[in-house]
């Protein structure tokens, strides 16, 4: 935890908060702080700062605050991802969270097992807190957007030539096709696929929409892995 994210229930005044719960154990478990350290501090959606610690034990910790610097900007980014299975869900999560991709649309496709879309994962809560997680380690406090798309080409067809329009439109597709750019400097719209990529059907659909496939090379990478890579080239 790099940074202790603060939301509103925790203020227990203008300028102090008090802690419980996974963010009090990380403090005195992994911090190890004591009363008097400055610990860098973040409230959820605002702005950051430092916080100092006036009181801490087992029970609770309570801080006076400074919140007086504006959050990392975020990617100029709208990323489209074929729903991971749940297990890599979570790391993506983070993984978005943690890169600054400040809008993510989870997307069906032919390779994505129906089961996937069952997973407890998918809870807003349960999202919500891998975001936070990402946030906290990159020293972040503003939550991605992540929207939900079951159906592919309803999307596709109808809303993705609007939301992609002035930007970039990339698919992250492996073949014989050109590599992804790097350093760009303008609005993307990435749309990477299942492991095993998306099919030909799929690809035809984001292209007619204004997405142009891009590849990384010969290998073929897991999602987690492909996100990273793509996102560090483009930016």
């Amino acid at each position: 935890m790099n940074l202790l994210l603060l939301e509103d229930a925790d203020f227990v005044a203008a300028d102090r908060v008090a802690l419980q719960g996974r963010r009090l154990t990380h403090l005195n478990d992994v911090h190890r702080a004591t009363v008097g350290d400055t610990l860098r501090v973040g409230r959820l959606g605002g702005a950051m700062g430092s916080g100092t610690l006036l009181e801490l034990d087992a029970a609770h910790a309570l801080l006076q605050i400074t919140l007086d610097q504006p959050p990392p900007a975020k990617l100029p980014l709208t990323l489209l991802l074929a729903l991971p299975r749940p297990k890599m869900l979570r790391r993506v999560l983070q993984t978005v969270s943690a890169m600054g991709v400040p809008r993510l649309i989870l997307l069906n496709s032919y390779r994505v097992e129906k089961s996937f879309w069952q997973t407890p994962f998918l809870e807003p809560e349960a999202i919500r807190e891998q975001l936070i997680l990402g946030l906290e380690q990159a020293r972040d406090t503003v939550l991605p957007d992540v929207r939900i798309e079951k159906r592919f080409k309803p999307f596709v067809e109808d809303h993705l030539p609007a939301l992609g329009a002035g930007t970039l439109g990339l698919v992250g597709h492996p073949g014989d096709y050109p590599a992804c750019p790097r350093a760009v400097e303008q609005p993307v719209t990435l749309a990477i696929g299942p492991e095993g990529g998306w099919i030909p059907y799929e690809v035809d659909k984001l292209q007619a929409a204004g997405l142009q496939p891009v590849q990384l090379g010969e290998r073929i990478l897991r999602v987690e892995t492909a996100v990273t890579a793509l996102l560090a080239r483009l930016f």
